[in-house]
């Protein structure tokens, strides 16, 4: 497991007071119960907080087709520019055209600002790529990166000169060399010919994107989530697949094929917060679909995609009839869902499957879930899902149908949500609950009353927000890892769960907390991403029953704030057991291994901090990391047994060669 030493400053706990009373836990070995799904700890994106456009998506250059609705958002022009629309992408038609300015000591060009900046890092090497043309004979630019502040005596901190030779549009490409670290650089390029220049598609990718792809991820983004070891990812979104309204919703088709020739879309999130308005926030659609499917496979986990239900977003519409499509009017929604099952999954000989080998994937990405409908719920939302569902289940009987319970973790609306999806026979209804501490720690046993002949759960969103804060402070997280226990515990009817949202920019966030969060060029884990981490890289493949006083342990009355669980992993031969102390005190705890004999040694995972709103950051990313340590276990009487003391507000897992 791959973790960095524990470096806050922690509290552990003290040795047992004479008179604390140890909390016995039983775990019986031989009692190997449900498998645990391989997707039961995965991963959900959506598209807020600049998560695609300025963070995982590699490109570095905002509006760089010149289609926002202001053409030059993103962009400062000066000299002779000019905005024309009939380019050589149908769906991306704009280009700037550059001309001489009339004067040796003028100056014709455009500058980028990226997003919150460029950031570039000292010894990467970048790719600048365009498509130009020179009408009136061969022409040139010099493409700069710059420090525009900078009291230096120059503003670029790198130049490369480019050529045009054709009058015809073509793609040209020239590598960057960054002798320095900076995170808000601009692009600045400048024509140098008296000839003009036609220019479309203005892009900067790191060389070093993750798996070396050209329209390719952000390395270490898409390296901390493959880190985590996820079995599932749900994407796009989230809010953004409805829209504010339909003619905004996600549209998959829009999204695949050529980058230069995928048109713009509205982000729903631009106007959602206004206290937190950015209104620069579009989405380019270059991380499409047929990239979210090969993202999937690189960090092995199933794709889950979500397609609109032929509804706009509720929040914003609430029971608006107009605002979504008519009953009689869905089919072209419906055969969005057919023709994406054909996409991932269809021979090469299929339309949709030869466009996915076409993009380089001759072999299909063997989707096999699909999420129809978002946090959505009653009538608008029930009436619509089933023609959906019945021809998904006409054409690909295999496909596991994604429905939903709506916004809320419980209450009138939860429930009727959950009556509809069994009439209809979802396969996995989708919950999300963002919800108080008090609320993760009271909920320790909410899976064990659900009917386990109905569909299966997905916990598709789901976050501690603390009361008054909004970070991502430790006390949160480890109410997450308290509520975890439960999730696997429950794993016959638990099949997936996602923390949300994911990602997070720095000087672009409209929501937290978040799972990761990152500037130009870092990146910080939180301790929620720990906590996910932990569990997913140690979920085992069965749950072993555990129990305190033959009671479940969940913080029940006398269990000393104390939450566990354990699995058995029949892979590694190993019992895993997961123990939280919510409470404010040392807990001893003696774990019997009943059904195993003698002394063994216990590898431990330990995550604790002593100040309950200390949190990771930019500039201490490994402020509170976990710890890896050892721990004998001694023979007790048919039995081993696992005795220890759990520091205050601590997590610590324990690994156990059967």
């Amino acid at each position: 497991m791959k973790i960095k030493v524990l470096s806050c400053a922690i509290a552990l706990a003290s040795a047992m007071t004479a008179n604390a009373q140890t909390n016995v836990m039983d775990i019986n070995t031989k009692k190997v119960g449900a498998p645990v799904q391989n997707t039961m700890y995965g991963l959900f994106f959506e598209d807020i907080n600049y998560a695609a456009d300025g963070g995982l998506y590699g490109e570095l250059i905002k509006n760089r087709s010149f289609e926002f609705p202001q053409s030059f958002m993103g962009w400062q022009v000066f000299g002779k520019v000019q905005l024309k629309n009939d380019g050589p992408f149908e769906r991306c038609p704009h280009y700037v055209s550059l001309s001489d300015p009339g004067h040796k000591e003028r100056r014709t060009g455009i500058q980028n600002e990226g997003y919150f900046g460029i950031g570039v890092v000292k010894g990467e090497q970048y790719r600048f790529t365009v498509w130009a043309r020179a009408p009136k004979g061969k022409s040139a630019i010099r493409v700069q990166l710059i420090d525009q502040n900078t009291m230096g005596e120059k503003q670029q901190f790198t130049e490369d000169k480019l050529e045009v030779s054709s009058s015809d549009w073509k793609q040209y490409e020239v590598i960057i060399n960054a002798p320095r670290t900076f995170n808000k650089a601009n692009l600045r390029i400048f024509l140098a010919s008296a000839n003009p220049v036609d220019l479309e598609h203005v892009s900067l990718f790191p060389v070093n994107t993750f798996k070396n792809r050209k329209n390719g991820m952000r390395r270490d983004i898409a390296q901390a989530l493959a880190d985590i070891n996820p079995g599932l990812l749900r994407f796009p979104g989230g809010c953004i697949v409805e829209g504010c309204d339909l003619e905004t919703r996600y549209q998959w088709k829009n999204t695949i094929g050529p980058v230069e020739n995928r048109p713009l879309n509205q982000n729903r999130w631009e106007h959602t917060f206004d206290y937190r308005y950015f209104p620069d926030y579009y989405q380019s659609y270059g991380l499409g679909f047929f990239e979210f499917f090969q993202l999937s496979e690189d960090i092995g986990a199933e794709p889950l995609p979500v397609l609109n239900v032929g509804m706009a977003c509720q929040f914003q519409n609430w029971n608006n009839e107009a605002a979504h499509v008519a009953i009689d009017e869905l089919e072209p929604f419906i055969q969005d869902c057919l023709d994406l099952i054909e996409f991932a999954n269809g021979d090469v000989t299929t339309e949709w499957g030869k466009i996915r080998a076409e993009m380089g994937h001759p072999e299909p990405f063997n989707m096999k879930y699909l999420g129809v409908g978002n946090e959505q719920w009653d009538k608008f939302y029930f009436e619509r899902l089933k023609p959906f569902v019945a021809a998904i289940r006409a054409k690909y009987p295999d496909i596991k149908i994604v429905g939903t319970s709506g916004p809320d973790s419980e209450g009138e609306m939860f429930d009727l949500g959950w009556e509809a999806m069994k009439a209809q026979k979802a396969d996995l209804v989708d919950e999300h609950f963002y919800r108080p501490e008090s609320w993760f720690l009271s909920h320790g046993l909410r899976y064990e009353s659900y009917d386990r002949k109905g569909p299966k759960v997905f916990a598709g969103e789901y976050a501690c927000h603390g009361k008054g804060k909004k970070w991502n402070h430790f006390e949160t997280s480890l109410y997450e890892a308290a509520f975890m226990t439960d999730l696997e515990r429950n794993a016959d009817v638990v099949y997936m769960t996602a923390y949300a949202p994911l990602l997070a920019h720095v000087d672009g966030w409209q929501w937290r907390p978040d799972l990761i969060w990152f500037d130009n060029t870092k990146m910080f884990k939180t301790v929620s991403y720990y906590v996910q981490q932990m569990y997913a890289q140690n979920k085992g493949t069965n749950v072993l029953p555990m129990t305190m006083d033959k009671k479940f342990i969940a913080g029940q009355e006398g269990q000393n704030g104390l939450f566990a669980s354990s699995v058995y992993d029949k892979n590694s031969n190993e019992i895993i057991i997961k123990v939280i102390n919510t409470g404010k005190t040392p807990q001893p705890v003696s774990i019997n291994l009943n059904g195993i004999k003698g002394e063994r040694s216990a590898q431990t995972i330990t995550l604790t901090c002593n100040e309950m709103d200390a949190e990771n950051s930019i500039s201490q990313p490994d402020r509170i990391v976990p710890q890896n340590g050892t721990l004998a276990c001694k023979a007790g009487k048919k039995s081993t047994v696992l005795d220890d003391t759990i520091s205050p507000m601590t997590f610590r897992l324990y690994k156990v060669k059967k």
